[in-house]
């Protein structure tokens, strides 16, 4: 029995040998996508921020804001192609003292490669619902499971331009290891308002008329990604928002906070991050290396088993040097006494 055990022994090993390059460059290309659908709640925290409050006609300084970013995945936005994921992205900045009235509310829909995270125009992508915007680079997520020390090209919504997001260095969040990246926007004019404002607000004096303005907009933007998948885990954004007369003579600051990704998000983002990383794990080295080596060892066991020595059990005795087969001390004549 020991040579048809060796034989599927050698078959198993062969079997879980060709398994494993099927897995690493088949399977995992298959599997390592960015999700169609996706539901994600990050919330940042400024303290000591300034923001010019409409309503009152005044500039409040020294408050806490808090901005909750939704991300929804739209599964059907695609048309059917599912090489593409697109996001739909919410951020809603309010006042802690007076949450019910937001203070800005700023949309956009993201469509992407899920296999490289490069951005793609289709699919209604927009910028507060301009959908002539023309969006390049990353968007959402990092090179889904391939982030490299180096720079990259990263969409602004708010100054709708692509500004590279700079390699800074390895830190920890939340015992992560996570690469830093720095994206430093330039002041950048956003939109011309189509309502006027107090000369007076703008430092052009108490008996100046109301002034046409344009709002530019400036920020540095800081990110911790994990570099096994791609996901930020941390975010910073340090942003100065300003109106402006035509001239530049006027001016007035809108808002000016450093927000921060908050404790519990950034923990939740954490959890996320090592899910993911745990998955394309799995299939770009975990299964592979565990199937290479499981068909290595099988194939050995194999060949030992089927090639050992020993008469197999019904094989006839070997022939004696007399001819006969069989033991030649089970045959032999007894000694006769003297």
């Amino acid at each position: 029995m020991r040579r048809p055990a060796g034989l599927i022994l050698v078959c198993l090993g062969a079997f879980f040998l060709t398994l494993a390059p099927l897995v690493r460059f088949y399977v995992a290309d298959q599997v390592v996508l960015a999700p169609l659908n996706r539901y994600q709640v990050t919330r940042l925290k400024a303290e000591n921020a300034t923001y010019f409050d409409a309503a009152t006609l005044k500039t409040r300084k020294g408050v806490s804001l808090e901005a909750t970013n939704t991300v929804r995945g739209d599964v059907r936005a695609n048309g059917g192609d599912d090489r593409i994921a697109v996001w739909d992205s919410s951020t809603n900045i309010v006042d802690t003292a007076n949450p019910d009235k937001p203070i800005q509310i700023q949309g956009y829909r993201m469509a992407f490669d899920r296999r490289t995270s490069v951005l793609v125009n289709c699919c209604g992508s927009n910028a507060d619902g301009d959908t002539k915007v023309r969006m390049t680079g990353y968007g959402l997520l990092f090179p889904l499971a391939n982030v490299q020390r180096r720079d990259y090209p990263f969409y602004d919504m708010t100054t709708r331009q692509s500004v590279p997001m700079r390699y800074q260095g390895e830190e920890r969040v939340r015992g992560m290891r996570a690469y830093r990246f720095v994206q430093k926007v330039p002041n950048t004019k956003t939109a011309t308002l189509d309502t006027k404002v107090p000369g007076r607000l703008l430092g052009l004096g108490s008996k100046s008329r109301d002034q046409k303005v344009d709002r530019y907009s400036e920020a540095t933007i800081t990110v911790w990604v994990d570099p096994r998948t791609g996901i930020p885990v941390k975010h910073r954004q340090t942003i100065h928002s300003t109106v402006r007369t035509p001239d530049g003579r006027g001016r007035m600051t809108v808002a000016k906070a450093d927000l921060v990704t908050v404790e519990a998000s950034q923990k939740a983002l954490v959890a996320m991050a090592d899910a993911s990383a745990l998955k394309i794990g799995a299939v770009r080295a975990y299964v592979p290396v565990g199937s290479a080596g499981l068909g290595l060892f099988l194939l050995l066991t194999g060949a030992i088993t089927g090639l050992g020595g020993g008469r197999r059990r019904g094989e006839p005795a070997p022939r004696r040097s007399d001819g006969r087969f069989g033991d030649p001390s089970a045959s032999a004549p007894p000694a006769q006494a003297r």
